[in-house]
């Protein structure tokens, strides 16, 4: 199988949050094999005209999408990413009865209890009234008994969650202490509902005397046991309304983009991304174009954007000197073995057809162009209308345990293949000082890659019931247009209801990455002059030149405070910052 290299980033980083361990691996993984990882984007840009697939089987399906993607791997194109997220699932068709009234659990009960007084005083204001009135009486006694209940259920749950003492001396109880309400739940019948002011509507359909049964310690309803056992998977109000506000502030009006040509025969990848925000009254945007030589093994990143902070944190002399400039960085200092990239590259196609060819054919089958337009939710406007003129498209889906166990089955094939051949690159250090070479004073691409390797070896032989614990449920979806020959034109890739955590659950973020064939008009970097759309020695900056030359200005007692303090924590450095106060 073969994945673009945006498609393939943004989706692992957009689960990454997730998932702090893979971050830090996906961020290592990218700097050291980016030849391997960009070249999963080759697709195809042709649009010719040919006879349309007529079985629509999930076999022909994976097929001819097998096929489609193994041709196109050494053909150049024209690209275009683009990222949209929402959050429309948290706010869009609530339940409302199914909304906590806190952010914690511990808190729950007060919190109901303090809106539902809060509501009681509200209505008295309105009629005139004052709250101690007689009127409000049943209500204010119902709001007790409601808070006393739902208290005396808590504390039994906790105790049994975590095999603690009852909080005996705790003054929960200080503002309802008399002894006719310290049981008040007890005195509730099975007929007998608490009213709708003391707690929550479906509380108020739950809470009664034969409600207190015996999921914990006899003490504790089925109501309130499911409650609390699933309360941090439950939603408030608040958050619902923040979800709204961040909708409609943030992630309408931002949009993040990719673009660049890809030619593996000239050696060369382009891409430069960028970020978009556009509001009313507030239009802004950033690109950073990145320039990437297979051929030399080099990747060139547009200096300009980081200029400004390096100058101001690290080195107060740079002045201008990074202006219209690339930054250099060499991935192979010689360190490694001559044929290195390319093993790395096979074995890396290698990995995406075997675990290609082992997928289940459920995963795929056709849809229809018409079929998009009812996916809920929405795809981005923006990205549906490219989607609907293609003939065929393929869709493959696939629930999170089934990504994590292609992910593990992926990286135990790169991981064998390198080691087979190149056993000197196996180490079991840990991440830290070792990355350096014995010398201690320089960083090389032998050490990076041992790390990355030792990072490899502990994803693939870490526990794997954290897969079969995953849900089940589909959770990453992925189209492909097809031309009338089974040429791809976009592919298209949805991560839907992260939801480990409740900042990521509901969110939905969709990737289109298009194809178009290169022309005398195509421009690799539109916000560029014409003088440095390709990078040479004299309109670029060598990292590691200048970060030799930034060592030695600091040896000799220049730079930055907080250049100086950093400088002296690595390693690499402390030898030569002996002599700096």
């Amino acid at each position: 199988m073969n994945r673009n290299i945006n498609t393939d980033i943004n989706t692992e980083l957009a689960r990454s949050s997730d998932h702090p361990k893979r971050s830090t691996k996906v961020l290592m993984l990218s700097a050291a094999l980016s030849t391997a990882i960009i070249a999963t984007g080759c697709q195809s840009t042709s649009g010719g005209q040919g006879t349309v697939a007529i079985n629509q089987t999930p076999a022909a399906a994976k097929t001819a999408l097998a096929a489609a993607l193994q041709k196109q791997r050494r053909q150049s194109f024209a690209y275009h990413s683009n990222l949209e997220i929402s959050n429309e699932q948290k706010f869009l068709n609530i339940d409302e009865s199914q909304l906590v009234a806190s952010e914690y659990v511990d808190a729950h009960c007060e919190e109901t209890h303090d809106k539902a007084y809060a509501a009681l005083i509200e209505q008295a204001q309105t009629a005139g009234k004052m709250i101690e009135s007689a009127d409000y009486a049943p209500q204010r006694s119902a709001i007790k008994q409601s808070y006393l209940a739902c208290d005396e259920a808590y504390r039994a749950w906790d105790e049994s969650q975590y095999n603690s003492a009852a909080f005996e001396d705790s003054d929960v109880y200080e503002e309802y202490d008399d002894a006719e309400y310290s049981s008040a739940y007890k005195a509730l019948d099975d007929t007998t509902y608490v009213e709708d002011v003391g707690a929550t509507v479906t509380e108020s359909r739950v809470i009664k005397g034969g409600a207190i049964a015996s999921d914990s310690n006899d003490k504790v309803s089925p109501y309130y046991q499911e409650l609390f056992d699933n309360y941090d998977n439950k939603t408030t109000k608040q958050n619902v309304r923040n979800a709204q506000l961040l909708d409609a502030y943030l992630l309408k009006p931002l949009s993040i983009n990719a673009q660049g040509v890809y030619q593996l025969v000239a050696g060369k990848i382009t891409m430069l991304s960028s970020m978009q925000y556009k509001g009313r009254n507030h239009h802004s945007s950033i690109n950073q174009p990145i320039y990437f030589n297979a051929k030399e093994g080099t990747i060139y990143f547009w200096a300009d954007n980081i200029a400004m902070l390096n100058s101001e944190l690290f080195d107060n002399k740079l002045g201008t000197q990074w202006q219209n400039k690339w930054l250099k960085l060499t991935l192979n200092d010689g360190t490694l073995p001559k044929d290195f990239g390319r093993t790395v590259i096979k074995s890396h196609f290698d990995a995406l057809d075997r675990t290609f060819e082992t997928a289940p054919l459920s995963q795929f089958d056709y849809v229809t162009p018409q079929s998009l337009s009812a996916v809920s939710p929405k795809y981005p406007a923006a990205q549906l209308a490219p989607m609907l003129k293609t003939p065929q498209i393929i869709r493959r889906a696939q629930s999170t345990a089934s990504y994590e166990q292609f992910y593990q089955d992926y990286m135990s094939i790169v991981y064998e293949t390198i080691t087979t051949q190149y056993p000197d690159l196996v180490t079991d250090s840990e991440l830290g000082s070792d990355v350096f070479d014995p010398s201690g004073k320089s960083l090389t691409s032998k050490a990076i890659v041992q790390q990355i390797l030792s990072i490899i070896k502990s994803e693939i032989t870490g526990d794997e019931s954290a897969i079969a614990s995953q849900n089940s449920n589909t959770a990453i979806l992925e189209l492909y247009g097809l031309d009338n020959r089974g040429r791809i034109k976009w592919q298209h890739m949805r991560n839907q209801d992260m939801g480990l955590q409740d900042s990521t659950r509901g969110i939905t973020i969709d990737v289109l990455q298009q194809y178009a064939p290169i022309t005398s008009q195509t421009i690799a970097y539109p916000s560029l002059p014409a003088d440095v759309q390709e990078p040479n020695a004299s309109n670029s900056v060598d990292i590691r030149d200048y970060s030799r030359e930034l060592i030695e200005s600091y040896r000799e007692g220049n730079g930055t405070a907080l250049g100086k303090m950093l400088f002296r924590m690595l390693p690499m450095s402390q030898e030569r910052l002996e002599s700096i106060d």
